[in-house]
C-alpha cells in the first residue's frame, strides 16, 4: 500500500472526526466559534484526505 494512499486515509478520517464533532457541538448550542473551527478543519481535512485517495495512483511493480 502506498504511503500517500495511508496518509490520505488518516486524513480522512481526522476531517470525519472533526465533522462529527462540530456538529454535535453546533447542535448542543456550545461556543459558535468552536464548532465553526471544528467543522472548518474538519471539512479542510476530509476533502484533502479524499482528494489523496483517489489522485493517487496503486503501481504493482
Amino acid at each position: 500500500m502506498n504511503v500517500k494512499r495511508i496518509f490520505g486515509i488518516i486524513l480522512t478520517l481526522l476531517g470525519l472526526i472533526g465533522l462529527l464533532l462540530g456538529g454535535k457541538d453546533l447542535m448542543a448550542g456550545g461556543v459558535a466559534q468552536a464548532s465553526l473551527v471544528y467543522l472548518g478543519l474538519g471539512a479542510i481535512f476530509f476533502f484533502t484526505g479524499i482528494s489523496l485517495i483517489r489522485t493517487t495512483s496503486d503501481t504493482a511493480k
